[in-house]
């Protein structure tokens, strides 16, 4: 059983925490701020139900220079001001603090558009230097990729996911409103080249628009050595305008992708991962499903989120923030920064509600959320 480095291990730390530990979405969501002082003597960032956040999402820019229908509109959005984003030396502070003092031991970093970031190297080698050093991942639309993913590589970053909800360009221009299929295929080849393995694809089907490619996505990624990502399409828009009825399920998914595969499931432990996964006729490929809607996983989230403009959420649909750039800005010592992100993570809902009767959507969409 592992040890957390404070003296117990997970099991010592889900008894002590006295809580439930598998959290199913019908328990009733908890109001109000949870007593911190009833948290574990715990370095880590550990919620009431046993949970404990060891994967950060930094979201490293809320730009990007796509327009996805179902993320944005046309003209784009009001993007974060300079003075409002993390500098460079803000975001590795963050990051380290997370890595040393709470127990992190994964990185993704993410957007809007990560790619956009200046100094993404630097903050990646930085990263890398951590002792103990994070296992860093990237997820990218892959524009401008093809002429980074080496100096990525170079600079610690361990793989890459790629988003590519088509492979017909001229769908592919109507869906990004960008003519740029070609930059995305020459950044695939380029993150395999450079090693930066396993290379995932990210693809969101949606009725109506890409769903009779389900097939023939797999299809490119298992000839090309790709590993695929089905995800349902969330809530996340910035136009309010997603419908259930627009979704294409995982239970959809799955029958599409039979009719041309034999999918058996993995006997890899899923653990705090979001997707589940199937070999694809025997193996050694693999397609996994990322079913946030229909197959909820939140019993066994392991994230925690950070934002461009320093602002920390314990859950991708929450309503609520934590301001880390203040406590930043304003001299707090590591400690106390470390103190406020344990807090947050305390007060962690049960499960994010989309399948609640009274479900909002977060007020941020997704690329400035980060994924």
């Amino acid at each position: 059983m592992r040890n957390l480095g404070c003296g117990v291990t997970y099991k010592e730390l889900f008894i002590k925490l006295n809580k439930v530990t598998a959290v199913e979405l019908g328990l009733p969501i908890v109001r109000g701020t949870p007593d911190v002082s009833a948290r574990p003597d715990t370095p880590l960032l550990a919620d009431r139900f046993g949970r404990v956040a060891k994967d950060l999402r930094v979201s490293l820019t809320d730009r990007c220079n796509l327009r996805c229908t179902y993320c944005m509109p046309a003209e784009g959005l009001d993007w974060l001001q300079k003075d409002e984003l993390l500098t460079d030396a803000e975001l590795i502070r963050l990051i380290r603090i997370a890595v040393v003092d709470l127990g992190v031991t994964d990185i993704r970093f993410t957007g809007g558009e990560p790619l956009l970031r200046r100094g993404l190297e630097r903050v990646i080698a930085a990263t890398a230097e951590l002792e103990p050093r994070p296992r860093m991942s990237m997820t990218s639309n892959g524009i401008g990729l093809a002429r980074r993913a080496q100096s990525l590589k170079d600079a610690g970053l361990n793989r890459i996911n790629i988003s590519l909800d088509t492979l017909d360009p001229e769908k592919f221009a109507t869906l990004t409103r960008r003519d740029r299929i070609t930059d995305v295929l020459d950044g695939l080849d380029a993150a395999r080249e450079a090693g930066l393995e396993p290379v995932k694809v990210n693809s969101v089907l949606m009725r109506g628009v890409n769903e009779d490619e389900a097939v023939p996505l797999l299809r490119f990624c298992v000839e090309n050595g790709y590993q695929l990502r089905f995800i349902e399409q969330m809530p996340l828009d910035a136009q309010h305008g997603w419908t259930r009825a627009n979704m294409v399920t995982a239970d959809e998914i799955l029958t599409m992708l039979s009719s041309a595969y034999t999918l058996t499931p993995s006997e890899v432990p899923r653990g705090g991962a979001p997707a589940e996964r199937w070999l694809v006729d025997g193996g050694p490929a693999v397609v996994g499903v990322i079913a946030s809607v229909t197959r909820p996983f939140c019993a066994a989230c392991d994230r925690t989120r950070l934002t461009s403009d320093g602002q920390i959420r314990n859950c991708l649909f929450s309503k609520g923030e934590t301001d880390l750039r203040a406590l930043l800005r304003d001299g707090s010592p590591d400690a106390a920064i470390a103190d406020a992100w344990r807090a947050t993570m305390w007060a962690k809902a049960a499960g994010h509600g989309i399948n609640d009767a009274g479900f909002s959507q977060p007020d941020r969409p997704m690329s400035a959320i980060g994924g």
